[in-house]
């Protein structure tokens, strides 16, 4: 089995450290040399899924400013291994002291004690927490970058928070100044006055000291029609491979996704048109801009689906592992009532580093 903290054939990134360690952190090996990379841009990314910067996440606050110790020079890739650091600076360990003994119902606490012979992290969550999702985040702003020069931009919103929904991202074409607006915002949304009721939802949860999950959409425009292969080789599976990656995540769904089940051939199927241009283009898009595991020049689209936030204060049943005993458990800590804000600009992050990854893979990445 590869090692699961690693990820990539051409593009890897390999992601260390625990929630309440002293640091985490993110190694990119296989960027192209003299890529410059703006810092300004990637802090901006950051500061998206940083905590503790609005109501509807944890109230921990980390600065999540990233430090490159290696791989850069004068702003600019050098080729080798680009290593990144964020500091860990407020952390309450003896918080989690209880959950050795008795796992959060919903979280990893207990296959973790299986997998790992009681000797796994439980504090914040150790190395299964949201919190490296941070690193996501910086290598994911880092590929952005390189992405943006080719021509190809990444944005999502935030689709779903429990029973309220967002309006769906135009097509067949997702223009980019949407994309350039979503991918700037903490809370990013399409519809009027949909954020209000999201945020009354959260905030519903919060006070009942429980959390509600939800559904974020992202789209990627400019990638060309040929990536990928059949089978195993392809485009979904590269993408669902990083997207699953990212804790909370329990559903992946490209282009018209489970919809299209219930649709027919004929209103399925994506005619093909010639542009003003002369490309090759559909009339609509619900194969999500890939057939056959390859791309087809159309925008990428895709949704994850988010569960509800596993660690809730409300009192739970759980066991006592040491004892083998039914025991109920109340969660201290501090947790987000609701992470679909903050899993946007980590998908977008994900997508990043695999369509930089899928140009890689195909030769296909342009000076």
């Amino acid at each position: 089995m590869a090692a699961s903290s690693v990820w990539g054939t051409n593009l890897r990134i390999s992601i260390f450290g625990e929630s309440h360690g002293p640091a985490v952190g993110v190694v990119i090996d296989g960027l192209p040399a003299g890529e410059p990379i703006d810092r300004d841009a990637l802090l901006a990314q950051m500061a998206r899924r940083a905590p503790g910067r609005d109501k509807s996440s944890t109230p921990r606050k980390e600065a999540d400013t990233p430090e490159f110790l290696s791989g850069m020079l004068n702003g600019r890739t050098t080729g080798a291994p680009l290593c990144i650091v964020i500091q860990n600076t407020n952390t309450r360990s003896g918080d989690y002291a209880n959950l050795m003994q008795v796992p959060r119902p919903g979280h990893s606490d207990y296959p973790a004690y299986i997998h790992y012979h009681g000797c796994n992290d439980v504090r914040g969550g150790g190395h299964f927490s949201g919190r490296l999702t941070s690193c996501l985040c910086a290598a994911g702003a880092v590929c952005r970058q390189i992405l943006e020069r080719r021509g190809i931009h990444i944005g999502s919103h935030v689709a779903a928070v429990g029973p309220v929904r967002d309006a769906v991202l135009p097509g067949p074409e997702v223009p980019q100044e949407l994309l350039h607006r979503l991918s700037e915002a903490y809370f990013p949304v399409i519809g009027e006055g949909v954020e209000e009721q999201m945020r009354a939802v959260i905030e519903e949860a919060r006070m009942a000291r429980d959390s509600v999950g939800g559904i974020v959409e992202c789209a990627v425009t400019g990638l060309p029609a040929g990536l990928g292969g059949p089978l195993f080789g392809g485009v979904e599976s590269l993408f669902s491979s990083i997207l699953f990656g990212i804790p909370a995540v329990k559903g992946v769904e490209f282009g018209e996704g489970f919809g299209a089940a219930s649709l027919r051939g004929s209103e399925n199927n994506d005619p093909y048109t010639v542009a003003e241009n002369g490309e090759i283009r559909t009339v609509s898009n619900h194969a999500g801009g890939i057939l056959g595991g390859i791309t087809t020049g159309m925008p990428l689209v895709f949704r994850i689906a988010v569960k509800p936030t596993a660690s809730i204060s409300q009192k739970q049943r759980s066991v006592d592992l040491q004892i083998r005993s039914e025991t109920e458990l109340e969660v201290h800590g501090r947790h987000d009532p609701c992470i679909v804000p903050r899993a946007a600009p980590v998908a977008e992050s994900a997508a990043a580093v695999a369509a930089l990854e899928l140009l890689l893979l195909n030769g296909a990445l342009r000076p």
